[in-house]
Order: C-alpha cells, then structure tokens, then sequence
C-alpha cells in the first residue's frame, strides 16, 4: 500500500525523468533536422559527447548485474537480496545507453535494417544480437527471482547472464580495439579491460541508487554490508587504474604510439584538457581519492561509500572523453616516420567542443534509465529489505 505522500512523490519523480527525456529526444531531433553543423562533431571526430554517455551506460548495464553474478552464481547472502535491483538497473541503464548511441548515431529509422540484415564481419552486428540477447536474458533472470516455483532455476540463470555480459562487453571494447583507422584504439587489451572498468562502474551505480532508495524508505544499510561492498568497489577500482596504466604501458612500449601518448598524457602537439581530465578527472577524482574514502581507517561511514561511488562515476566520464574523443582527434598515422599533407588535413589534430544539443542527449538517456528504474521500482517490489534496518 502507498500513501498519498509517496505517490505524489512518485509522480513528481516520474515527470521529472519524462521531461529529461523528453528533452533529450527533442535534442536529437533539433540534432537530425539541422545536421552535424550545431554540434561539436568534424569529420574527424564522428563520435563526441552523446557517445561517452552512451558508452558509460552500456558498461555501466554490465557492471551493475555483477551484484547479482555474486549472489546468484556464487552463493554470497547478502548479494542476493540485490539481484532484482541489479537486474533491474541492467535493463534500464541498456535501454538509456542504446537510445543516445542510436539517435546520435543518425537515421535511426534504419534500425530494422541493421536488425533484419547482419554483417558478421562487423561488430556492431554482433553487438545488436549482444544487446538484445541480453535483455531477453536479464528479464528470464528476473522471472526466476520473482516467480517462487522457478527459484531453482535462478542460479542457472545467473550464470547465462554472467558468460553473456562477459561477452557483451567484450564486444563493446572490441569496437574500439578493432578500429584500423583509429591507432589509438588498436589493441587487444581493450576487452579485457572494458570487463574490468564495468564491474567498478556497475557497482558505483547501484551504491548511488541503492543509497537514494534506502534514504527514500527511511531505510539504513547495515554496517557490515556497507563495508563488504566499499571493500568490493575499492578492489574494482584499484583493478581497474591497474588495467589501464598496462594498457598506456603498452602503448609506450611501440614506438609508434609515443606520439599519441604523449598527446594524451602530456598535452603534446595540442593535447589540450585531455592531460588535465586524464591525470585530475580519473586518476585523482576517479580513483585515488575513492580509493582514500574507502580503504583509510579515517573514512569509512555512508557518506565516504557514497562519496566515493560519485567519484568513481565521473571519474568514468573523464576517462571515456580522454578515450573517445582523443583517440579521435589524434591523427591516424599513415606512413610511419614520414610526413603526410594534403587538402584534408592529414597530419593534423582534431578539436572539439562539444555543444549544448549533445549534452542534453545524453542527460536524455540519463534519464530515461532513471524513469523505468522509478516504474519499476514502483511497479515491483525491488528493494533489498533483508540487509536494512529502520534508521
């Protein structure tokens, strides 16, 4: 039973996510009635800000169900009250990142094309059958949680889910790491660690929203649970800032790809706040600041886990704009040690500037993963009640 307060609340929070959304579809739409001309985007630079949006809520879709992977498949107790909400935030983060990354991709009407014909030499044709295989499986999972006579099947579940989000994934980073016309993306370690940087992500994610919910019922997380998952976010995270020092070390390690490094790193031949949202926006805001709110003995309550969760968030979003649109801007280097130079400006280094339609699409898929989290919070009951105790 809701009270009138609670549902005139939950009105208001599902007209405040309607509205972002809508505003994120009129965006796109202003976007695909004038062109690329009012955004930040060149020829060079295809992908800008939509898509780091984007990229964070597909990732963030993956990591988020290792909540669930650890309750369901690996028999922790205290996960499994989490496993509805994970998957819950799975479906609704997936469904926000796909709406950005179709209506910044342009066309979107085509999207029976590239559902209906498949180039399996493409891995974005093998990212349709990843996306949607993995809803189709999440809502499975989820029938199994909440339907009492499949209980015994929910562990089978979790474990589809978790072989398809590794693969999933895997499919995401390999977009970038199979870009020939994009030097800075080329490596195989770009799987691997999407994996990685999705499960700190994922679990930064839910930390944020299972606090709101929590704060929302008068609700408070017990001490030990509270702990058990900092420890877990603080080990992702460190996982993750290890990850991608091998990654840059590997980069340093072709001669090559110094030029780009020190592009990215150092600000070289006009890297320009690329060095400053690498070095302050993920390293220091994203990771070695989350990791003092988590593991110092000085820290350590509600707020420090939550602080730390916002952190490593946008932490994420200065790490995929370095990735992204760096690795754009920087150009592809064509004949190595020689000097290329022609009518379209080969050689040269890209800028760009990401306007206001860009970033109000991605507040739009934003907040379409906020609207069916409140529906479906409302709707079902998702909250881990077991792990909390009246405040």
């Amino acid at each position: 039973m809701h009270n009138s307060k609670d549902s005139r609340n939950f009105w208001l929070l599902v007209l405040l996510g309607g509205l972002v959304t809508a505003a994120g579809l009129g965006a796109a739409h202003y976007m695909e009635v004038h062109g690329h001309v009012v955004t930040g985007m060149t020829n060079q630079v295809v992908w800008g800000l939509p898509h780091v949006f984007a990229i964070f809520m597909v990732v963030a879709a993956s990591g988020v169900l290792n909540v669930a992977s650890i309750g369901s498949v690996f028999g922790q107790g205290m996960y499994k009250p989490r496993a509805p909400l994970s998957g819950l935030l799975c479906v609704a983060l997936l469904a926000g990142g796909l709406m950005v990354l179709m209506l910044d991709l342009g066309r979107p009407d085509r999207l029976v094309i590239a559902a209906t014909h498949y180039n399996f030499k493409s891995v974005f044709a093998w990212n349709v059958i990843l996306y949607s295989g993995m809803v189709g499986l999440v809502a499975v999972y989820l029938w199994t949680m909440f339907e009492r006579r499949l209980n015994g099947y929910t562990q089978a579940a979790g474990v589809a889910v978790l072989v398809w989000r590794f693969v999933l994934t895997t499919g995401t980073g390999s977009i970038f790491g199979f870009l020939v016309a994009r030097q800075a993306y080329q490596s195989a370690l770009l799987a691997p660690l999407f994996i990685v940087l999705s499960f700190g992500w994922g679990l930064a994610v839910f930390l944020v929203v299972q606090a709101v919910m929590y704060g929302w019922n008068d609700l408070q997380l017990a001490a030990e649970n509270r702990r058990r998952l900092a420890r877990l976010l603080g080990i992702f995270v460190a996982a993750s800032l290890y990850l991608v020092a091998v990654y840059h070390m590997t980069n340093l390690y072709f001669a090559r790809q110094g030029d780009f490094e020190a592009f990215i790193l150092l600000g070289r031949g006009g890297g320009g706040a690329f060095p400053a949202l690498f070095w302050g926006g993920y390293v220091l805001v994203g990771s070695l600041l989350p990791l003092l709110l988590l593991f110092h003995p000085r820290f350590g309550g509600t707020r420090s886990t939550l602080a730390a969760a916002a952190l490593v968030i946008a932490g994420a979003f200065a790490w995929l704009f370095v990735f992204i649109i760096g690795g754009q801007a920087f150009p592809l280097e064509i004949f190595p040690g020689h000097v290329v130079s022609s009518s379209f400006a080969d050689g040269a280094i890209e800028h760009y500037l990401p306007s206001l339609p860009e970033f109000v699409l991605g507040i739009g898929g934003l907040g379409a993963a906020f609207l069916m989290t409140v529906i479906g919070v409302r709707v079902l009951d998702f909250l881990p009640r077991d792990a909390a105790s009246k405040a």
